[in-house]
């Protein structure tokens, strides 16, 4: 199972930021950070392949849940 992540780019900015997640995501391999698989152009999108989580995405999670400051403190340095 694999989650695919779809990113339009239609402006110039949206494909240098579609460029950075996905550098980013290739060269640094964390076990504390969803895994990148690959990368597709479909049409005006970018489709990004990676490790499926079944929690969600981070934000789905952070506005479930509330954190302390020392929660998030742990979460920021792992």
């Amino acid at each position: 199972q694999v989650a695919i992540k779809k990113m339009m780019i239609q402006e110039e900015m949206c494909k240098e930021l579609a460029v950075n997640e996905i550098v980013v995501m290739r060269d640094n391999r964390n076990p504390n950070i969803v895994t990148y698989l690959d990368s597709y152009l479909v049409g005006a999108e970018v489709w990004l392949a990676m490790e499926f989580m079944d929690s969600g995405t981070l934000c789905d999670v952070l506005r479930a849940v509330y954190l302390e400051e020392g929660q998030i403190g742990a979460v920021c340095r792992e």
